[in-house]
C-alpha cells in the first residue's frame, strides 16, 4: 500500500529539512512510546522546526504515497506515536516556540512541541491560568491536543478540547489550514477544529494552536481524606459533588498504590497508614470562599463516613502528596518487569462495583492489576503486571483479561478510553463497543481528510 522509501526520497527530504536521521542512526527511543507495548522502526526520523517544512515534506509524501507518523515527546501510551508502516517519523518536538501571550483575548499561540509544564510557567507568572492537568507534564501539547488529553483538574475545568480555541493544521497533502481562531463562540460549519481534537494524528498534523486562558485563582488547599474501605471512599465522591461545590480534583488513592509510589519516590506521605483515600483539591479567588469550601467538604466527608480529614496547608505538603500520586505509573512500571493499561471511563455510579469486579479478575487470574484513578470524573487506570511471567502466558492473560474488563466496562455505560486514547492498541475494543454504523463514518471522515491513508496508517480505525 505505502512505496517503500529509497535513495532518492531520502535526498529530496534532507533537501527540505536538515536534521534527517536513516536506518542504524535512528535511536530505538523512536521505535516506541512511553509504555512500549508497540515497537516499529521508521525508515527515516525527521525533526521539523517549522510548518513550511512539515507542508514540504508532507507534500512529497502525499505525491509519493509514503506513511508519515507524527511524534512529539513520545509520552503516549496507546502506541499511536509508532511508525508501524515504517515510512517517515516526522518529529515536532524542536517547534517548542510560544508565538503569543494574548492578554486581551485571553489565548496563548504555541507550535505543537511547547511542553505542558512551559505553557503552566509562560501563562502563571502573568497572573493567568491553563486548567488542563495531565499526568505527564513533559508531554507536547500537540500531542495533548491529539489525544484530547485531560488529568486531574478535568472535573472542574474539562478537557482539552475545552481549552482549544484554534489551529492551523497540515493536511495530508500539504496544505495548511485555519480552523477557529481567538474567537469564543463558533457556529460557522461543521466543526474541523474538534474533529482534530483527540483524532491522534490520523487527519491532519497540528502546526499551530491556540489556547484558552482564564485568570489564575488565587488560592488552592487540598484534603487528604481517609477512609475505612475503599468502598466508602467511592460512595463519597459523587455525593461531595452533587450536594457541594465542584472540587478541583477528586483523586482516588489505596493503600497498595502508595506504598509503590512512597518506595518508588523515596518520600512518604503524612497519614500514610489507611486503606483507602479521597485527595480533594479546591480552588477560588479568595481565602474566604476556599476555606468555606474546605471547612463544607471536611464536615460532609466526616458525615460520609471518613475516619479524618487532613488539610493539606503547607506548600511542601502539598507538593510531596501530588508528587507521590503523579508517580504511580511510574512506580506501577518499576514494579514489575512490563505492564499494559486499560484507560476506561465510567458512569461515577457504577465505579465501586467496576473495581469490585477488577480485584475479582485478578484473583481468579492470578494476576496482579492494581489501579487508580480519577474518580470525580470517572475515568480509571489500570494495570496488568507481567511480574516475570512466560511471554506466551502473559500474553494470553492480557488478551483474556482485557477482554473480560472492557466487556463489564460496556455494560455499565463504559468507553474503552477517557484520556490516553485508542492508537494502535485499544483499536479491537473501540470496534466491539461502536458497532458497524460509527466505524463507517469515521472511515469516511478519515477519507475525506486523507484519501490515500499516508497519515499515521492503522491508528484508531
Amino acid at each position: 500500500m505505502f512505496k517503500r522509501i529509497t535513495e532518492r526520497d531520502i535526498k529530496a527530504i534532507k533537501a527540505i529539512v536538515a536534521d534527517v536521521k536513516v536506518g542504524d542512526e535512528i535511536d530505538k527511543e523512536y521505535a516506541h512510546d512511553e509504555l512500549g507495548t508497540v515497537l516499529a522502526y521508521p525508515d527515516m526520523h525527521v525533526v521539523v522546526s517549522t510548518k513550511q517544512e512539515i507542508s514540504q515534506v508532507m507534500a512529497y509524501a502525499y505525491q509519493e504515497s509514503i506513511a508519515v507518523t507524527v511524534r512529539g515527546a513520545g509520552t503516549g501510551l496507546v502506541g499511536a506515536c509508532v511508525p508501524v508502516e515504517g515510512g517517515i517519523l516526522l518529529d515536532t518536538s524542536k517547534m517548542n516556540q510560544i508565538i503569543e501571550l494574548d492578554k486581551t483575548n485571553l489565548t496563548l499561540t504555541v507550535e505543537p512541541g511547547v511542553l505542558l509544564l512551559d505553557i503552566y510557567e509562560a501563562v502563571e507568572k502573568e497572573g493567568l491560568f491553563y486548567a488542563p492537568d495531565p499526568g505527564e507534564k513533559t508531554a507536547t501539547i500537540g500531542g495533548n491536543i491529539s489525544t484530547n488529553a485531560g488529568g486531574m483538574r478535568a472535573v472542574k475545568y474539562g478537557v482539552t478540547r475545552d481549552w482549544v480555541r484554534g489551529l492551523e493544521v497540515c493536511l495530508p497533502n500539504g496544505e495548511l489550514i485555519k480552523t477557529g481562531g481567538k474567537v469564543v463562540k463558533n457556529s460557522t460549519g461543521y466543526s474541523i477544529k474538534d474533529l482534530i481534537i483527540g483524532s491522534e494524528g490520523t487527519l491532519g498534523i497540528i502546526v499551530e494552536a491556540t489556547l484558552r486562558l482564564i485568570s489564575k485563582p488565587k488560592k488552592t488547599t487540598s484534603l487528604l481524606v481517609p477512609f475505612e474501605n475503599r468502598e466508602q471512599a467511592i460512595k463519597a465522591a459523587p455525593i461531595l459533588i452533587k450536594d457541594h461545590v465542584t472540587p478541583t480534583a477528586v483523586e482516588f488513592l489505596e493503600k497498595q498504590s502508595l506504598q509503590y509510589s512512597e518506595t518508588f519516590l523515596g518520600k512518604k506521605i503524612p497519614h500514610n497508614n489507611f486503606e483507602a483515600y479521597l485527595l480533594l483539591s479546591y480552588d477560588g479567588n479568595s481565602d474566604s470562599a476556599v476555606e468555606a469550601d474546605i471547612e463544607k467538604a471536611s464536615s460532609m466527608c466526616l458525615e460520609l463516613g471518613a475516619i479524618d480529614c487532613f488539610l493539606v496547608d503547607t506548600s511542601e505538603r502539598a507538593k510531596t502528596i501530588w508528587n507521590v500520586r503523579g508517580g504511580f505509573l511510574e512506580a506501577i512500571k518499576a514494579s514489575t518487569d512490563e505492564i499494559d493499561e486499560i484507560d476506561v471511563v465510567l458512569p461515577r455510579a457504577h465505579i465501586s462495583d467496576y473495581l469490585a469486579y477488577v480485584r475479582e479478575v485478578s484473583e481468579q487470574m492470578h494476576m496482579r492489576i492494581p489501579y487508580f484513578g480519577h474518580i470525580g470524573d470517572g475515568n480509571l487506570h489500570i494495570y496488568f503486571c507481567k511480574d516475570n511471567m512466560d511471554e506466551s502466558v502473559w500474553a494470553d492473560k492480557v488478551k483474556v483479561g482485557f477482554n473480560l474488563l472492557y466487556q463489564k466496562a460496556f455494560s455499565f455505560g463504559g468507553l474503552v478510553s477517557g484520556e490516553h486514547g485508542i492508537g494502535f492498541a485499544k483499536k479491537s475494543y473501540m470496534v466491539d463497543l461502536l458497532g458497524d454504523t460509527q466505524i463507517t463514518i469515521m472511515k469516511g471522515i478519515k477519507h475525506v481528510f486523507d484519501p490515500k491513508g499516508i497519515l499515521n496508517p492503522k491508528k484508531v480505525i
